[in-house]
């Protein structure tokens, strides 16, 4: 079957048995990704999205969905831009693949000055993975080596947040502090501890209570009472999303980036800022860490940087960091088949030059309190405990009891965003994320295009169905 015969046209369905031939071959062979294969295994079959469009997708059956996630936080210009799909079909036809182990290619070497320029600070070293869990495996690896390699070999644990998720390869997975997500894996690579993360909506039951201002003193402090316990000879790196994903988009409070990087510079620990999802455009600038005033050591990024439309990480690095391992016949034994692929680096070049003829990061900045505006009005409704995030990503908090902020138990969450809201979402015509990594939420980051009109029709499709889950509980 060839593909012009799958991918229907717009609001054009597939055939019957062209369906139902797709089901069963996902059935039998199809292994999703965090996903209960369950639903298949039972005969349920599964949403086959064929087509994108702008800021919508559409299924099989020529059902048309906002894309309220940017598929997976990474469609940053939206689906079917034929001047990226050109870029990767030309980049093809003249160097189809080359690695970077010990030798180069042109577009790689313009995708790292590129990102060079636009890094804050002295981050002028770029080193290219596939995606942003390798981004931040190596980030680890990195600094256990540099530590070696600077006379403090015992310089490698890792400090994260609680319920931050920082990817799934073993080490990465060490990093992220999320239980649920790890007891199936352990032994996990040794190292990982974890602190408070900044969910000032639950800063209580971290045992704070205070101004916001305070606890991002307060939640820095954190990380120095840890690597004091830890023994600061033994620390190597603290790792931290600027806006954190899992648990529903905490952003720092003020002050709080200022302190945990004067905590690290006191303690020689390297300042991590894994910007998988927060690079390129979505907080409102190309690194959220600009956005939020710091310069960390390192920043890990992948996601947004081709908007999808070929996989890429990167992983931009100090010059102190990379001092090093300029001399002699030192090297980081580390790298990836496909990093720095050419056909990638060549669509995250045309990506970016999109982004800025288009003004995109100034878009996000002057649409973001207008978004923010629009999800806030749904804080009339019962089930709404709390709205958060920055640019053109949000998370709704749900409860059960606005009042006392008294949230869900396992059965009821189970029931709520697995039993009703994430197929009732889908089914009125929003593809987001209803999540219980933490307390349950809603998660919205569209394409970094929609405006106004987009964010009161996500707004509206929201309130219907929260509505009937506030009636349902």
């Amino acid at each position: 079957m060839t593909i012009d015969t799958v991918i229907p046209a717009e609001g054009v369905a597939l055939d019957r048995a062209t369906e139902a031939e797709l089901q069963q071959k996902a059935k039998d062979h199809l292994w999703m990704h965090f996903a209960r294969q369950s639903g298949m295994e039972a005969g349920n079959g599964v949403p086959i999205i064929v087509r994108g469009e702008g800021h919508h997708i559409y299924d099989s059956h020529g059902k048309k969905y906002i894309d309220g996630l940017s598929g997976l936080f990474v469609v940053q210009l939206g689906h079917g831009r034929e001047r990226l799909a050109e870029a990767a079909r030309k980049q093809a036809e003249e160097l189809a693949f080359f690695p970077l182990w010990s030798y180069a290619h042109p577009t790689a070497i313009e995708l790292a000055d590129r990102l060079a320029d636009y890094a804050p600070g002295d981050l002028n070293r770029v080193f290219f993975t596939t995606g942003g869990g390798e981004a931040v495996e190596s980030a680890w690896k990195l600094a256990k080596q540099y530590f070696k390699l600077t006379g403090k070999p015992m310089k490698h644990k890792v400090i994260s947040r609680a319920i931050a998720y920082h990817g799934t390869p073993q080490g990465a997975l060490a990093i992220t502090g999320i239980p649920g997500m790890k007891e199936m894996f352990e032994p996990l690579t040794p190292g990982g501890f974890r602190v408070p993360n900044t969910n000032y909506y639950r800063a209580e039951e971290m045992g704070f209570t205070g101004s916001l201002e305070e606890f991002g003193q307060w939640a820095a402090n954190r990380i120095e009472e840890a690597i004091l316990f830890e023994g600061p000879d033994t620390v190597a790196a603290v790792f931290l999303e600027p806006v954190q994903n899992s648990g529903g988009c905490f952003p720092p409070p003020p002050g709080y980036f200022a302190r945990v990087r004067e905590i690290c510079d006191k303690y020689d620990v390297l300042l991590v800022s894994d910007e998988v999802i927060c690079a390129y455009g979505r907080i409102g600038e190309m690194f959220a860490c600009t956005a939020l005033g710091y310069v960390p050591d390192i920043i890990t990024s992948a996601k947004g940087l081709t908007s999808g439309y070929s996989p890429l990480g990167a992983m931009i690095v100090s010059d102190r960091i990379y001092e090093p391992f300029k001399h002699g016949q030192t090297a980081f034994y580390h790298g990836y088949t496909f990093a720095g692929h050419p056909v990638s680096a060549a669509v995250a070049l045309e990506n970016l030059n999109i982004m800025e003829e288009e003004g995109i990061l100034a878009h996000v900045r002057e649409n973001s309190p207008k978004f923010r505006a629009a999800l806030e009005r749904l804080k009339d409704l019962p089930i709404v405990g709390d709205v958060r995030g920055e640019g053109y990503f949000f998370g709704i908090e749900l409860v059960k009891n606005k009042e006392t902020k008294e949230t869900f138990n396992a059965d009821e969450s189970e029931r709520l965003l697995r039993g009703f809201l994430s197929k009732a979402l889908f089914d009125a015509g929003l593809y987001c994320r209803a999540d219980d990594r933490g307390d349950p939420v809603i998660q919205l980051a569209p394409p970094l295009t929609i405006g106004p009109a987009e964010f009161d029709e996500i707004e509206a499709i929201l309130r219907s169905v929260l509505t009937e889950a506030g009636n349902l509980l």
